[in-house]
């Protein structure tokens, strides 16, 4: 708790100055309590704070998307899913022309701090849109859009980020808010499975999300104690497909009633081919006769109620994003907020986005050791692999 001179300080910083908070990308549980941590802060600092409804396609339409919030607004928020401001991809902010309406509506508002929860591609069109914004400014004016005093006072863009993910890859935090979540999720089904496995001496293939991530997949399968895992980063050493039934095999001859397999969506093999659940339910089925289940769980890891985790992850982030969003000047670069230890802190954003950009890259190429490395030493993919 702030007291004395700090208390009023930050009574104080925010007044005169306007802050929007949108969601972007795929929904992720905790978003609700990083907006309302968002929204109460930045209202405790004397800040007026707008919600923006549907993401940067809200941002783009403007009108009734672009809302003042209130602290009754906000209420009731932490413990739901999703994102209760909604959001949606949006092509008409991937063109100039879209964020010329985006600048438009922000300047008329008079915003001049946009708080961006989402994915490294959501990240990434808020640094451009920063990037661009003086030109933005001067088209605006030279179309008659504005005035001039209006761009004179919108003269700069701040832009923090917080990253809303199940998937935790992004890299330069060592957890994105959801992720906690959607374990939880996981380990529930994987919990049911294993009972029904048990009973009737079945195998059962557990698909997860993680599209160029396995940190869902390994983190699954570290807890559930699974026979085998496949994950995007590491592919299978060649002949896997031996070594799995051999293990397999091994399992049920000690006395085990059923086997685990979790497979990451990404999953691939050292020549970069898919490995789907499906294709591995037909090896064991061709090769040992199990009987052979495949569950993909699908959206249900992004449904249901946010962890303590991620409810506090939120909340913490949202804090620390409306105090550098007010402390930022013209020259502060747009950060994001990530977790480190156990301490909120400022990274560069792009610095975090390339270093994100790389993994995948590193991948496409095969560079298989290489994506792990730049995963970070936090990374449980990397620490068990």
């Amino acid at each position: 708790m702030l007291r004395g001179s700090k208390h009023h300080d930050a009574q104080t910083l925010g007044i005169g100055k306007a802050i929007a908070v949108l969601t972007s990308g795929g929904d992720a549980q905790g978003m609700n309590a990083a907006v309302r941590a968002v929204v109460r802060v930045g209202i405790y600092t004397g800040a007026k704070v707008f919600f923006v409804h549907e993401g940067y396609q809200g941002l783009v339409d403007g009108g009734e998307n672009i809302r003042e919030a209130t602290w009754e607004s906000v209420s009731m928020m932490l413990q739901l899913g999703g994102t209760v401001i909604g959001s949606a991809r949006c092509q008409d902010f991937r063109c100039r022309e879209g964020r010329l309406k985006a600048a438009c509506n922000l300047i008329k508002k008079g915003i001049t701090n946009l708080c961006v929860i989402g994915g490294d591609g959501s990240l990434t069109g808020a640094d451009t849109f920063r990037a661009e914004w003086s030109g933005l400014l001067a088209d605006l004016v030279k179309a008659g859009k504005i005035t001039s005093d209006e761009a004179a006072k919108s003269s700069y863009l701040n832009i923090v980020g917080l990253v809303g993910s199940i998937d935790n890859d992004f890299c330069g935090t060592d957890m994105t808010i959801g992720t906690d979540s959607a374990l939880h999720r996981i380990m529930e089904i994987v919990d049911a499975i294993t009972t029904t496995a048990q009973s009737h001496q079945r195998t059962f293939v557990l698909e997860v999300m993680g599209r160029h991530c396995g940190y869902l997949a390994m983190v699954t399968a570290l807890a559930c104690g699974a026979d085998w895992v496949f994950i995007p980063e590491s592919p299978p050493e060649e002949n896997w497909e031996e070594h799995l039934c051999r293990r397999l095999s091994e399992t049920r001859g000690r006395g085990s009633r059923l086997n685990i397999i979790i497979v990451a969506e990404g999953a691939i093999d050292l020549n970069g081919k898919p490995i789907t659940s499906e294709d591995v339910k037909k090896l064991v089925v061709k090769r040992l006769g199990y009987d052979t289940r495949v569950t993909v769980l699908g959206h249900v890891q992004r449904g249901g109620t946010p962890s303590a985790f991620d409810r506090i992850l939120g909340s913490r982030m949202g804090v620390e994003a409306v105090m550098a969003l007010l402390e930022g000047t013209p020259d502060t670069p747009a950060c994001v907020v990530s977790l480190s230890g156990n301490q909120a802190i400022r990274l560069p954003l792009m610095e975090c986005v390339q270093v994100t950009k790389e993994v995948t890259q590193a991948m496409n190429e095969k560079r298989f050791a290489e994506a792990l490395k730049l995963r970070g030493r936090n990374s449980h993919v990397n620490a068990v692999i």
